[in-house]
């Protein structure tokens, strides 16, 4: 392995901080875990956040997650619902800006209709395979 030298050193400390930035390792926003200081408003908040799905772990609430993306989720909902926006008009701009996946209650419209009617879909068709091979055996 090469040595790097004193320029590639300087480079690469001169590099590091953008790099560790744009892997979202960035400082925490200021409302991603502190609580608004009207209860009402943080929970509405606090019920937005358990709606959401974190776009980084993709399996928890952006409420439940220590990813840094879902704690700069956290700190948009809950200074959108500071500034007094309606929660399901924060849920919609989330959709539209992460995508419909973010949202753990799709709309039953579009793609979120086949994900509503996927579960029913298969068992049919589970119950159809069962059913032919249930009529060869007998």
């Amino acid at each position: 392995m090469q040595r790097l030298g004193y320029l590639g050193c300087a480079l690469l400390m001169i590099a590091q901080p953008q790099l560790s930035l744009a892997q979202g390792s960035g400082p925490t926003p200021e409302l991603a875990n502190r609580h608004l200081a009207d209860p009402a408003k943080e929970k509405a908040a606090t019920q937005v956040m358990h709606a959401l799905r974190c776009i980084q772990c993709q399996g928890q609430s952006i409420a439940d997650s220590d990813a840094p993306m879902a704690a700069t989720m956290r700190a948009e909902v809950r200074q959108q619902i500071a500034d007094g926006k309606k929660p399901d008009a924060i849920r919609q701009w989330m959709i539209e800006r992460y995508g419909e996946w973010v949202s753990f209650e799709p709309d039953m419209k579009g793609s979120g209709l086949l994900l509503w009617a996927a579960p029913l879909l298969l068992l049919l068709l589970a119950l159809f395979m069962a059913r032919g091979l249930f009529r060869r055996k007998s």
